[in-house]
């Protein structure tokens, strides 16, 4: 069954386009994972599938119902960037009052443990650390027993441990049957999360695949050496991108995303070059982005879709 589908989807604010003819569909049970810069739609895309926005033209379906209709969302969970919480209610208050608009909600002592929430239950909301507000957002999208969660950047400003604390939240409630979408800045809650992942950019869909599918389109090895600062590597046979990294002895660090790892040592070889301390690694999801956005011309607005929209 599908939960949300775009169809030729295109929004605008100004003069920036944030969504350009977009289409995307989501299967009942999958978690997919939306990675891309800032400005490239994701946030966009989640507020037309949540109905906060219209789109200017193309569908967008909720359960196959307009998400701008309350009963087609009464199977949404959702958590934006940024969450206001009344700053007087305790944690406990606010769980039960979130749980009082769903027909079957969770109990407030399954929620609270799913998300180890239980020694803040009488904190007020307004003395939550930042972290701490974050948590109870993310466990709030999850108190009426969604069969669709939107998570946009569920996990900013958690430490490591509170971190994976909720990545083992969200994989039980997976587990269960529900679907999930979430954006990350988070490259590794994307590969430790997501079986699907959708690469978005410049208001387009660059991949849309598994994870390994998503890494596999840019067959990329990452090549790590220091040459001096006036040598040029981009130039190079099987030189994809060249990042340009702190400056060591006399030299500088530099990450070469190579396309033919072999081809490219040989043309440093070949030509003189003059290089040390060469290393060779895999390419990480980032890469693979950074990649797919180069090789297809995106470059993110200079105005942050987010900015444009207020």
């Amino acid at each position: 069954m599908t939960v949300l589908s775009l169809t030729n989807v295109t929004r605008t604010f100004g003069p920036v386009v944030a969504l350009d003819d977009v289409s995307l569909s989501v299967e009942e049970g999958e978690l997919v994972g939306l990675l891309g810069p800032n400005g490239a739609g994701k946030t966009t895309l989640l507020s037309l599938v949540s109905g906060l926005r219209r789109p200017d033209s193309g569908v967008v379906r909720l359960f196959g119902g307009d998400p701008r209709d309350a009963a087609s969302r009464i199977g949404l969970g959702t958590t934006p960037q940024d969450t206001g919480l009344p700053p007087t209610l305790t944690v406990g208050e606010v769980v039960d009052l979130v749980g009082r608009h769903y027909p079957a909600p969770m109990p407030r002592a399954e929620v609270l443990a799913r998300f180890g929430l239980e020694d803040l239950v009488r904190r007020q909301t307004g003395g939550l650390s930042g972290g701490q507000r974050r948590r109870l957002a993310v466990a709030l999208a999850l108190v009426g027993r969604p069969r669709l969660v939107l998570l946009d950047e569920p996990t900013t400003g958690l430490d490591v441990e509170a971190r994976h604390v909720l990545w083992q939240a969200l994989r039980e409630y997976h587990a269960d049957g529900a679907t999930v979408v979430l954006t990350s800045h988070y490259l590794e809650e994307i590969e430790a999360l997501a079986d699907r992942v959708v690469v978005v950019g410049g208001g387009r869909v660059l991949a849309d695949d598994s994870l390994a599918a998503v890494l596999g389109l840019v067959g990329l090895r990452r090549v790590l050496l220091t040459v001096p600062a006036s040598v040029r590597l981009d130039g190079l046979p099987g030189a994809s991108v060249v990042q340009d990294g702190a400056p060591s002895g006399d030299g500088v660090r530099r990450t070469v995303l190579a396309s033919d790892a072999d081809a490219f040592v040989r043309a440093l070889v070949r030509q003189d070059v003059p290089f040390r301390d060469l290393e060779m690694r895999g390419a990480s999801l980032e890469e693979a982005f950074l990649t797919l956005t180069t090789r297809d011309g995106v470059t993110a607005p200079d105005q942050p879709v987010e900015e444009a929209a207020r």
